[in-house]
């Protein structure tokens, strides 16, 4: 055999024809906790496996279209082999199934998670699995308990079709199964006196066998459901079908002591000679039924904020629209919340969107759903579009969210942007009508926060302009439209060039040449990243190398993608780079803004002092422009502070503006880092800067970015 075989396999196969269930139709039962595991796991594909000697057949399955594969190529072949979990994060990268058709072909499976299916005398006989065609990065320990507890659920089904399937066996060999059944098995006459009562009824129900024989089973019948036991005995009596037979339903059962409890009742019929025989097989549902709510719980909250997730969302705004109803859907993205957790941690930024929810609760509960989408996205499905009110709603939402917030004695500040879509008039279907408040929320968002937008028709009009552009971005770097410029730097004391600070450019085929501001925030998004943040490393230090030879001490400025700084292999690039360009370390300056250091853990660090430690410059651009204290001088190993043009701007004329710069030239000096400011564009400025002993420039004034060759001819030329 090509697949492995486990050492008790006649016994295992023995074990699943027992149950009856291979080539069988689908169940709603067994559907629903498939669905179930689809939306609790986020996977697009759910199987109720069963392995039998060649194949392996799906009892259920959500998203696989397929009935059956071989088991030669079957993954829950390798799970029924253990007794734990099976994951595989990543099939590609592993031995066993890099080469499988499942993962080279449809499904295209890259993640697979299988939990055995287990009878209680022991054999595997299949599995639960959840299947992804992309990898994951871990399936922690309360995902392993959620399947361990849905593969328990199935397995309980399958016992009760395997109990079901005794009905057509004969009352004796019915009777000797039942004795070592788990389950209470009952047997009554046509009179609905009780003829058999198993170990199991005893447990279950209180009762001995000698209490209740002969006795009528309405002793296990509560008040509840009496009406229809008293009906389905009088069916008997007149020699009728029972109208819940062959038939699993769920109802309350009576103990002994009175207490009532929620149980399954499977119940058939059969005929010896001229007598009626009934079987009711009796299962304690409690716990699966406080697994189940806790399951559909988990698949429908979100567990951070106890509001509906997104999956509860859709299903409500689907039937909302379905019935034609008119309303208003508020899209909220908190403002300022990636500082909250940058600075301040994740606990704190839990701890207020917990806050956010209970405020949206107990403020709005006019509300037909309030949401958690993901993230700090939240959703507000209102059952009314009058425009009035709606923007009402949207004030108060904003006022509301925007209250201080505490954690752990902090003082938190965050805002909210809203984004508002209306039904009927901007969208008919739920994708539409979200994809409309999205687009409204982008606009408030780009508007200055703190505010709401209605969607208009011409939003999308932008939209997919904007899209056209991450497509034409994502294409720049392959056809090598991206280009450095360079922009002069100068000593103030002596006029010499000290260096430049290379700059991208887009050359767009249509829109001309670009600067940074029209794509750099895109860029630094995309995974491309990283490597065109290498390829203007590599650019600018190879010219650098090249005008060192003219002048000497040259110094070659880089900005840095934060994109870089996550790939964790920055340390690396620059060593290779420099060992390959025999060039000294101090002639490469590295470029971080203030978002970088903001993240503030413990790699970002380390990273920083193994770079400081190669030799090479920090330069802190457009320093005094955001969040950054004076701990980030200290704490970070940086060189060199960069006064932003902000500043530069109205130095002369300006008495703030003199100020920051004068204190971040102290600083410098205090520090023991070099200054150098940005954006010179006159002769006043300039002056200034030197009076005030600033030590370097760069600006307009002294020289625009230019291409290498028109740099070297300009700044270069003996």
């Amino acid at each position: 055999m090509s697949w492995p075989i486990p050492d008790n396999e006649q016994a295992r196969l023995a074990a699943l024809a027992t149950y009856q269930q291979l080539d069988t139709l689908p169940e709603e039962n067994f559907d629903r906790l498939a669905g179930l595991a689809a939306r609790l796991f986020d996977v697009p594909i759910v199987l109720v496996s069963l392995v039998a000697s060649d194949r392996q057949f799906f009892k259920a399955q959500i998203g696989f279209c397929a009935t059956e594969t071989s088991r030669e190529i079957s993954f829950c072949a390798h799970t029924i082999m253990q007794d734990e979990i099976l994951v595989i994060l990543d099939a590609a990268t592993d031995p066993r199934f890099a080469t499988n058709p499942l993962v080279l072909g449809p499904p295209f499976m890259r993640f697979y998670a299988g939990k055995p299916l287990v009878t209680p005398t022991g054999e595997k006989i299949g599995t639960v699995c959840l299947i992804d065609s992309q990898p994951h990065e871990t399936f922690t320990r309360s995902e392993r308990q959620n399947l361990t507890d849905i593969t328990a659920l199935v397995m309980e089904r399958m016992e009760m079709r395997r109990l079901e399937s005794l009905r057509s066996a004969s009352l004796s060999r019915f009777k000797k199964i039942a004795e070592t059944s788990p389950d209470a098995i009952i047997c009554s006459n046509a009179e609905g006196n009780i003829t058999f009562w198993n170990r199991s009824a005893e447990r279950l129900f209180g009762y001995t066998a000698e209490e209740v024989l002969n006795r009528s089973s309405r002793v296990i019948v509560p008040e509840s459901w009496l009406r229809i036991y008293e009906d389905e005995i009088e069916r008997l009596r007149h020699g009728q079908q029972l109208a819940l037979a062959d038939k699993t339903i769920e109802l309350s059962a009576l103990r002994k002591d009175g207490s009532e409890f929620p149980a399954e009742f499977s119940l058939s019929t059969w005929h010896e000679g001229q007598l009626t025989n009934v079987g009711a097989i009796v299962r304690d549902i409690t716990e699966r039924q406080e697994n189940e709510a806790r399951l559909f719980r988990m698949a429908s909250l979100d567990a951070l904020t106890d509001l509906p997730n997104r999956a509860a969302w859709r299903q409500c705004v689907v039937s909302f629209m379905q019935e034609a109803r008119v309303g208003a859907m508020l899209l909220l993205d908190l403002d300022g919340f990636k500082e909250v957790n940058d600075t301040q941690g994740h606990l704190a930024g839990d701890a207020v969107l917990k806050e956010v929810g209970l405020r949206l609760r107990s403020h709005f509960d006019e509300a037909v759903i309030i949401a958690r989408l993901g993230g700090d996205e939240f959703v507000v499905l209102l059952n009314d579009n009058d425009l009035r009110l709606v923007r009402s709603i949207a004030v108060q939402i904003i006022a509301t969210l925007s209250e201080p917030y505490e954690f752990a004695g902090q003082h938190i500040e965050i805002g909210v942007s809203v984004g508002i879509a209306l039904t009927p008039q901007h969208a008919t279907r739920p994708e539409e009508l979200l994809s409309a408040a999205d687009l409204a929320l982008y606009r408030a968002k780009a508007a200055g926060k703190g505010r709401y937008a209605l969607f208009e028709p011409a939003f999308r009009d932008v939209a997919v302009n904007r899209r056209r552009f991450k497509s034409e971005l994502k294409q720049a770097f392959e056809n090598q439209e991206f280009e450095l410029f360079y922009q002069p730097q100068f000593n103030t004391a002596t006029g010499a060039l000290v260096g430049a600070e290379a700059l991208l450019r887009w050359n767009h085929p249509q829109r001309g040449l670009l600067t940074p501001p029209s794509f750099i925030e895109t860029l630094n998004n995309k995974p491309s990243a990283p490597a065109i943040g290498e390829w203007i490393l590599r650019t600018a230090c190879a010219q650098a190398a090249e005008w060192r030879a003219i002048v000497p001490h040259f110094r070659i400025g880089v900005n840095l993608f934060e994109a870089q700084f996550r790939s964790r292999k920055l340390i690396e690039v620059v060593n290779e780079i420099l060992t390959q360009l025999a060039l000294p370390a101090e002639a490469v300056e590295l470029e971080i803004t203030e978002n970088i250091l903001l993240r503030h853990d413990a790699a970002t660090l380390s990273l920083l002092q193994a770079l400081r430690q190669s030799g090479v410059g920090l330069a802190f651009d457009d320093y005094g422009t955001g969040y950054a204290s004076l701990s980030f001088l200290k704490r970070f190993p940086m060189t060199r502070l960069k006064i932003d043009r902000s500043f530069i701007r109205d130095v002369h004329t300006d008495p703030g503006s003199e100020a920051v710069v004068r204190a971040i030239l102290y600083l410098g000096r205090s520090f023991g880092m070099a200054v150098i400011a940005e954006g010179v564009e006159t002769t006043a400025q300039l002056a200034f800067l030197k009076n005030h002993h600033c030590p370097e420039v760069q600006g307009y004034l002294l020289g625009r970015p230019l291409p290498a060759a028109a740099f070297r001819d300009t700044f270069l030329a003996t």
